[in-house]
């Protein structure tokens, strides 16, 4: 194979050529004295001399390139040339040979199809860090040629397969790809374990939740969601999201979530545990914000109780389809500070689907946020079943895949709409206490009637009674009036609660042999499975106890 054919038609060497040729027809001029650049430099500087580009000899430049370098001509794709570092890599190599039998590595890398596109379409193509068999990652660059012109019958189009070792880069990267891997595996580790592990269930709502860390390229944030029973039949439903990613972010969320759940026990309203959770944050790290939407679902209001620090509007679906979205008031996200947050609410009857979500299910780069919510309405106003099944479709419709560039949490309550045998085990009755004397024995009479109309049985009746004596005696002696007394069964628990306008809140104590009160609140802490206290909306207090039910009671 004649390779001076081939290098005449490389880059740069048309120029010597042209060099060559002007000096053969002009040699008159040669002979007038004039010296070439280098050589000029070499008597004047007395240096060794150093040719041109144009002056060096293709193959020689090619021989010594450390990079493999192969030339191939012809539809078939012959042997032209192959340097020393590719007959070092991969053997010698027959010229004149078919390519694709005779460079194997090539169609291993599947190289051939780009070179016919070479080919075809004179334009350079290059991929990037293929593992060759011999175990080594090369870049290649094909780059198209010309023989001559093609009057000699063979075929003017060649290709130049150009590859450099990119074996050490390709390691580095895959090694900083896998600590990425294993630092996102550590976060999402960490985070899920900071989820709950299996959500409380509450009497009154069925409750589901999912969380979907971002994809492979993403790292794991602070998403997170909770469900806190609270005692006498209320629940308190959370769903929050730690700005930025990683382990960092996961702890964030871990601390401000178990400061929730200890907040949730003083029963406080929504707003003032976001004002304690505000001033929490700042601690925890003054750079991190996170915003947070706490709710409260009491049975015998039928209406979320909520507050928002800069989180996305509850969505709630009523038992007729329509859906409703929460709105004011809101408040700034957390650990800003300086911010009196409010409590607002929103319908929740029976027959009733809420949502709480998090950012990663509606927001998208490429579309305004009111949009992703109001998709959200749409997916939600057409999703029926149980609340995993409908947490399941609005994923789906909000085209959430493994590969999705957010975190993704969702929080799915029903209020359930109980009708027959169900719906026996829901009960509810009250009485208004107007004060005096009669008070007290009229609470203990209508307690009794309404326990034995709900048929349990006797040892329950009994401390059912003498709960309901004691905190109403209590309300008697230190509340004001409007006094309430509310008798509420589920299928798990008996609960008994005393409402009045005072808002001191009891406390239980231990009471000395000669004190005449101080008993009351003890004795129904030691009878009743929980007991606990509360302020109510527009002043006053809550003081409620619970029983639970035996199991024959609750089928």
């Amino acid at each position: 194979m004649n390779f001076t054919r081939w290098s005449a038609r490389l880059p740069g060497t048309q120029r010597r050529a042209a060099a060559r040729t002007e000096q053969t027809a002009s040699p008159d001029r040669r002979g007038e004295g004039s010296v070439p650049a280098a050589r000029a430099e070499q008597l004047t500087d007395e240096t060794p001399f150093v040719p041109a580009v144009d002056e060096l000899r293709v193959r020689e430049v090619l021989d010594r390139v450390p990079s493999l370098v192969a030339l191939v001509h012809g539809p078939d794709h012959r042997i032209a040339y192959v340097n020393d570092a590719y007959t070092t890599a991969f053997g010698v190599r027959p010229l004149g040979e078919r390519a694709r039998e005779a460079l194997p590595e090539l169609d291993a890398l599947g190289l051939f199809p780009l070179l016919d596109q070479v080919q075809r379409s004179g334009k350079p193509r290059t991929v990037k860090s293929r593992k060759a068999p011999d175990g080594r990652s090369y870049t290649f660059t094909c780059t198209p040629v010309a023989q001559g012109d093609g009057k000699d019958g063979s075929d003017g189009r060649g290709v130049l397969v150009f590859a450099t070792d990119v074996t050490d880069h390709a390691e580095a990267a895959e090694r900083l790809r896998a600590s990425e891997r294993r630092q996102r595996e550590t976060a999402v580790t960490l985070q899920r374990s900071l989820l709950p592990q299996e959500l409380e269930e509450p009497d009154d709502l069925r409750v589901a939740a999912t969380y979907h860390p971002g994809g492979t390229e993403a790292a794991v944030g602070g998403d997170w969601y909770d469900v806190i029973t609270l005692g006498g039949g209320r629940t308190a439903l959370v769903i929050g999201d730690v700005m930025g990613r990683g382990v960092r972010a996961a702890a964030v969320m871990g601390q401000l979530r178990t400061a929730v759940r200890a907040y949730a026990r003083l029963d406080l309203p929504p707003h003032e545990v976001l004002q304690l959770l505000d001033g929490l944050a700042s601690e925890i790290d003054a750079n991190q914000i996170a915003t947070c939407a706490y709710a409260v679902h009491d049975p015998n209001e039928g209406k979320l109780v909520y507050a928002s620090a800069g989180h996305l509007p509850i969505l709630v679906r009523d038992e007729n389809g329509a859906v409703l979205r929460a709105e004011e008031p809101t408040g700034p996200p957390l650990g800003t500070g300086g911010w009196m947050h409010s409590s607002g609410s929103i319908p929740l009857s029976p027959g009733s689907t809420a949502v709480l979500y998090t950012d990663g299910l509606v927001e998208r780069r490429d579309a305004d946020l009111d949009e992703g919510i109001a998709a959200l309405e749409r997916a939600l106003a057409g999703a029926t079943g149980t609340p995993q099944v409908v947490c399941d479709r609005l994923v789906r419709s909000a085209g959430v895949t493994p590969d999705h560039d957010d975190d993704v949490a969702v929080l799915v309550l029903q209020h359930p709409a109980r009708t027959g045998p169900e719906g026996e085990l829901f009960r509810n009755a009250a009485l208004e206490l107007l004060g005096g004397v009669e008070a007290a024995p009229r609470a203990r009479a209508f307690a009794s009637g309404v326990l034995t109309s709900w048929r349990f049985p006797v040892d329950l009746h009994d401390l059912g009674v003498l709960a309901t004596s004691e905190l109403v005696a209590n309300s008697l002696q230190h509340g004001t009036p409007p006094m309430r007394l509310r008798l509420r069964r589920t299928d798990r628990r008996l609960i008994i609660e005393v409402t009045d306008g005072d808002d001191h809140l009891p406390r239980r104590r231990r009471a000395e042999p000669g004190d005449e009160s101080g008993r009351g609140i003890a004795i129904v802490a030691t009878i009743a499975s929980n007991w606990g206290c509360r302020r109510t909306p527009g002043g006053g207090k809550a003081v409620w106890c619970e029983f639970a039910l035996p199991r024959a009671q609750t089928t």
